[in-house]
């Protein structure tokens, strides 16, 4: 079976259609640059345009970087425009896919939906936490394999900051912090959210999980298992058609 998945993030916006019987995608993805500012009509052709590069009539899935409530209504906004909050992104990019069935969730929950059924998280029980890093930090939370929505650990108070922008890949970027340097600050970042949480698993996604051999042996003082994630990059795409099968 596939479905159509698009990941919307801070910097591209990705997709491809989705083989579900094996986790993966189903033909080579396509990334088009997110607009700047990322505003809803802006976001949406870009959307539009990876889907009709696929020639895609069928349903589609959808990641947001913020909370979205009833696979549809944005709630925060916080790495794109701010005029997304209370848009009904359902509605949007539906309309502008001419009416194909559309459902949209937070990107960190999307790939967290796709690792723990096919990647690092597959069989987990207990508390599993998979953090995103990428413009920001995004965090999908599972007890027993059961997703606890939009949980949005990245905006965490982290040396009188908000985690991501000490933690994030943009900021490793943005402050040209060595691997090592970088670590650290990822260090006491998991080092807190397992202070409130007590995982048995960190699983590290985003885009830096291609690159787990450069920080992973790095970080030492937390109990949890720490593992990338195996989906990489994809994770998002992955979990957002996982979520419009659905609709089918």
């Amino acid at each position: 079976m596939q479905i159509f998945g698009v990941d919307i993030g801070g910097s591209g916006i990705k997709g491809a259609p989705v083989d579900l019987d094996k986790g993966d995608l189903a033909q080579e993805r396509l990334k088009v640059l997110t607009p700047h500012p990322a505003t809803p009509d802006g976001v949406a052709d870009g959307v539009k345009q990876v889907v009709d590069h696929f020639g895609w009539t069928g349903p589609v899935g959808l990641t947001f970087p913020g909370v979205v409530t009833g696979g549809a209504m944005i709630r925060t906004a916080a790495n794109v425009d701010k005029s997304w909050v209370d848009t009904d992104a359902r509605a949007l990019f539906s309309g502008r896919l001419g009416g194909l069935p559309v459902v949209v969730l937070n990107d960190a929950d999307a790939a967290g939906v796709a690792e723990m059924q096919f990647g690092a998280g597959r069989d987990r029980k207990g508390t599993v936490i998979l953090l995103t890093f990428g413009t920001g930090i995004g965090s999908a939370v599972f007890v027993d394999g059961a997703l606890v929505p939009n949980t949005e650990l990245g905006h965490l108070e982290l040396n009188g900051h908000d985690a991501e922008k000490r933690a994030s890949s943009k900021a490793k970027e943005d402050h040209e912090l060595s691997w090592e340097h970088w670590a650290q600050r990822v260090q006491k970042y998991l080092a807190h959210v397992e202070m409130l949480f007590s995982p048995e698993l960190f699983i590290l996604g985003g885009g830096v999980s291609r690159k787990a051999d450069k920080f992973l042996h790095l970080l030492d003082g937390i109990k949890a298992e720490i593992v990338p994630a195996q989906l990489q990059n994809n994770a998002g795409i992955v979990g957002a058609a996982m979520r419009a099968a659905q609709l089918t």
